[in-house]
């Protein structure tokens, strides 16, 4: 990788599923993590890295009735959470530096916060920092403080909307455990410009887990201004060479 004169910049989410053994509670998939670091390592662009929880954090999340919308005041449950993402944040950012790649963590429950209204505030100002001198930031979903309800989940999903904007983002990428949005028959949609495209496929936004599902997914890379690949980790290297694998999600392309 080379430094802060790169051409593009990326957004890169690693699904909590595709790096941590799912069955196996605070457990890294470490082959499939390493693969997927040998493939960030090779790119020339300016990246942030955000994770999702896979057997860490939503392991905690739901022993603690924890989601992006239901909160605690238990001190010692929201720690567990966010210790369970700090413990997987650090084998991230410990992966990618074995990788030479230089890979430094963000923790959100510092940099975020919720209003009454579920509106969230989150300070980039640190990131944006990072990428200029040549850094990997690297996030990862958290519990964060939330007016009226404690602290709540941030989702990583969330993190990838808020960050894209926040620095200028010219690709966005999620890399997940299935090749794409699948539609009823189970084959992968090309390009989603609107949510009605794949509504009957994907179901509505009630939450599937602790930080929703694919619609929710869905909706919110339609809000971005620039094009989101969802893919498998397979086509992790071909999204990172500039391809286009998966479904592209853009809702600024009508055509």
């Amino acid at each position: 990788m080379t430094g802060p004169t790169d051409r593009e910049t990326l957004v890169l989410k690693l699904g909590g599923s595709v790096i941590t053994a799912k069955d196996e509670p605070e457990t890294v998939d470490e082959a499939a993590l390493k693969r997927a670091v040998a493939a960030v390592a090779e790119t020339d662009a300016s990246v942030v890295v955000v994770h999702g929880g896979g057997s860490f954090g939503h392991h905690h999340a739901e022993a603690h009735g924890v989601t992006t919308t239901a909160g605690t005041r238990d001190p010692a449950g929201a720690l567990a959470i966010h210790q369970a993402m700090v413990e997987l944040d650090q084998a991230v950012v410990d992966t990618l530096q074995d990788a030479s790649v230089p890979a430094l963590p963000v923790h959100p429950l510092s940099a975020a916060s919720r209003g009454g209204d579920g509106t969230l505030s989150l300070s980039t100002e640190q990131v944006e920092c990072l990428l200029a001198e040549g850094f990997v930031p690297v996030l990862h979903g958290d519990v964060i403080a939330h007016e009226g309800d404690g602290v709540t989940v941030l989702s990583g999903d969330e993190l990838v909307v808020a960050l894209a904007p926040a620095v200028d983002a010219d690709r966005v990428g999620l890399c997940s455990t299935v090749p794409g949005v699948l539609d009823e028959s189970g084959a992968v949609v090309d390009r989603i410009t609107a949510f009605e495209d794949v509504a009957a496929a994907v179901g509505d936004s009630d939450v599937t887990d602790v930080t929703g599902g694919m619609a929710g997914k869905v909706q919110s890379l339609l809000t971005l201004d620039v094009p989101a690949q969802v893919f498998g980790p397979e086509a992790l290297s071909e999204f990172i060479a500039g391809e286009t694998p998966g479904t592209t999600i853009h809702g600024g392309d009508r055509t």
